[in-house]
C-alpha cells in the first residue's frame, strides 16, 4: 500500500521543466565546464527530481577541485511559463592553483619506499584541467620523471580524459643483470567507480652493462615497443584501505599488448585477480584479514607456443610491499626480497681481473609466467590509549606464493600438484603503523619454506603498502 501510495503521490505532483541554468562567477573557467555538470538538470520532470539533480549538480562541481565555493539554488520560471523553474550556479575559483610536495611514498604491489617531489597546477587553461609534474627515485634505483593532465571533460566523452608522459629508468642489476629503460605515453580513455579502461604506448630498452646476463637475459636485450589496452574493473567495499576490518574488495586487470603494427611490438595477453575479505571478530576491535591473488601471462601471434613472454611484464613476487590494504596481481609476498624467488639462472662468469677469480657470479631472476599469492592476516588492538588513539595496532600473520613458467613449450611440464607442493610460506608478527599516504609495518619474519635459489630470509623488516 505504501508503494502505491507513493506512486500516487509523483503522479498527483505538477509537471515542472527547468527553463533556464544561470552561471555566475566563472571569470577563468570555462562555461562549457559548468554545463557539462548541469546537463542533468533538462531532464527534470518533477520538483523532486529538481532537487535531486540540484544536489547531483553541487557534488559535481565540487568534485572539480578548481573551486573553493559553489551554490547552486532554484526559483520560479518566467511568469508567461507556468510550470518552469530557473536554476542559479553560483561558484567561487580557488586561488590557490599551484601546489608543490615533497615526500616519501609507495605504490605498492610490490614497490619499494621512494622520494618524491611532485608539483600540479589548477585549471590553468580553464577547462577544469588539472597539470602534474613528478619526479621520484626509489632505494631499488628506480627513477621516474612523467608529466600529466587530467580533464573533466574531452569533447563529447562521458567520462574524464588522462593523459601522462614518464621517462623511467629501473636497475635491477642487484637482481638480475639488466636495466630496463621505458619512455612511453599513457591515456586514459574511460574512468568511472569501478572501471577504467587506459591505452598505453612506450619505447622500452633493456642493457646489460655488466655483461654477465645469463642466456634469458641476453635473448631479450634491445628494444622493444608496449603499444597495450588496458581494461580494469575495481569493487572495493571494505571500511578502510589502511586497516579494513569488515568488507571485501575485488580487482581485475586485463591487458592486451601488440596493438601495433611493428614487428617489435610485445605481444601478449595478460590477466591478474585480487580478492580480500575482512571479518570483524568483535574483541579488541579485531580483524580477519584473508587474501588471494593470481596472475597469468602468454604471447598471442602466430607460434605462441615456441614464444616467450616480455621479460618486463612478467610476476615477480616479494618486496617489502604488505598484502594487507594493496589491491593487484600477485606481487606482494612477507619474508621475501625484491625480485627474490622463482626461476632463476646463473650469471656468465666474466675473468676481468685475478681478485675476483672464483667468486659467485650471482643468478638472475627471470620472473614466471604464473603466479599466486594468498596471505592471512589477524589484526587487534593494543591496550594502551594512546596506541588506540594513533590507530597503531598489532597483527599476526601468514603468507604463501609460488610463481613458474609456461612460455616456451614450458606448459608442457606444468603440473597442479608440482606447483601446489612449491609454494613458498612464512609467518610473522608486527607492529602496523597507519599515515595518511601509506601503511607502515614493523615485522619479524620467520621463512617455514624456501628453496635453495631463493632471497628469503627470517628476521626483522619493514613493509609498507600505499591506498590501492
Amino acid at each position: 500500500m505504501e508503494g502505491g501510495e507513493a506512486a500516487q503521490e509523483r503522479e498527483s505532483m505538477p509537471p515542472l521543466r527547468v527553463h533556464d541554468v544561470i552561471i555566475n562567477g566563472n571569470t577563468k573557467t570555462k562555461e562549457a565546464v559548468i554545463e557539462a555538470q548541469t546537463a542533468s538538470l533538462k531532464d527534470v520532470t518533477s520538483f523532486q527530481e529538481l532537487v535531486e539533480a540540484v544536489q547531483r549538480v553541487k557534488f559535481g562541481l565540487e568534485a572539480l577541485g578548481i573551486f573553493d565555493a559553489v551554490s547552486v539554488s532554484y526559483g520560479g520560471g518566467p511568469p508567461e511559463l507556468p510550470g518552469t523553474a530557473n536554476v542559479v550556479v553560483e561558484v567561487v575559483e580557488t586561488k590557490t592553483t599551484f601546489n608543490a610536495y615533497c615526500g616519501a611514498f609507495t605504490k605498492g604491489a610490490g614497490t619499494p619506499l621512494a622520494a618524491e617531489v611532485s608539483a600540479s597546477y589548477k585549471n590553468l587553461f580553464g577547462y577544469g584541467d588539472m597539470w602534474d609534474s613528478s619526479l621520484s627515485y626509489g632505494n631499488d634505483q628506480k627513477g621516474e620523471a612523467s608529466v600529466g593532465v587530467y580533464l573533466p571533460r574531452f569533447k563529447q566523452l562521458p567520462t574524464p580524459v588522462t593523459a601522462r608522459v614518464s621517462l623511467l629508468s629501473q636497475d635491477w642489476l642487484r637482481h638480475s643483470s639488466f636495466k630496463d629503460r621505458s619512455l612511453g605515453i599513457s591515456l586514459g580513455l574511460f574512468s568511472t567507480k569501478n572501471h577504467e579502461l587506459a591505452y598505453n604506448l612506450a619505447w622500452r630498452t633493456l642493457t646489460d652493462p655488466s655483461q654477465m646476463g645469463s642466456s634469458p637475459v641476453r635473448r631479450q636485450l634491445g628494444h622493444d615497443l608496449l603499444s597495450s589496452l588496458k581494461y580494469t574493473f575495481k569493487l572495493d567495499r571494505r571500511n578502510s584501505p589502511m586497516r579494513p576490518t569488515r568488507g571485501y574488495a575485488f580487482v581485475s586487470t586485463t591487458e592486451i599488448g601488440g596493438l601495433a603494427p611493428d614487428s617489435r611490438s610485445s605481444r601478449f595477453l595478460k590477466q591478474e585477480n585480487g580478492l580480500q575479505i575482512a571479518l570483524p571478530l568483535g574483541y579488541l576491535h579485531s580483524a580477519l584479514n584473508l587474501g588471494i591473488a593470481g596472475g597469468v601471462i602468454f604471447p598471442w601471434g602466430p607460434g605462441f607456443s615456441n614464444m616467450r613472454s616480455p621479460l618486463p611484464d612478467r610476476f615477480f613476487p616479494g618486496g617489502i610491499s604488505s598484502p594487507v590494504g594493496t589491491l593487484g596481481g600477485p606481487t606482494a609476498l612477507w619474508g621475501f626480497g625484491t625480485r627474490g624467488l622463482g626461476p632463476s639462472e646463473p650469471r656468465r662468469e666474466v675473468q676481468s681481473n685475478q681478485s675476483n677469480e672464483g667468486a659467485d657470479p650471482g643468478r638472475d631472476y627471470l620472473g614466471g609466467d604464473l603466479a599466486v599469492t594468498a596471505f592471512a592476516d589477524l589484526s587487534f588492538d593494543f591496550p594502551s590509549k594512546w596506541c588506540k588513539a594513533k590507530g597503531i595496532h598489532g597483527h599476526i600473520f601468514g603468507s604463501a606464493g609460488n610463481v613458474d613458467k609456461l612460455t616456451e613449450n614450458a606448459y608442457q611440464n606444468f603440473s597442479l600438484r608440482k606447483f601446489g607442493e612449491s609454494f613458498r610460506t612464512s609467518i610473522g608478527a608486527g607492529i602496523v603503523i597507519p599515515t595518511n599516504r601509506f601503511r607502515l609495518e614493523l615485522n619479524y619474519f620467520h621463512v617455514l619454506k624456501k628453496f635453495d635459489n631463493d632471497r628469503g630470509k627470517s628476521g626483522f623488516r619493514f613493509s609498507f603498502s600505499g591506498t590501492s
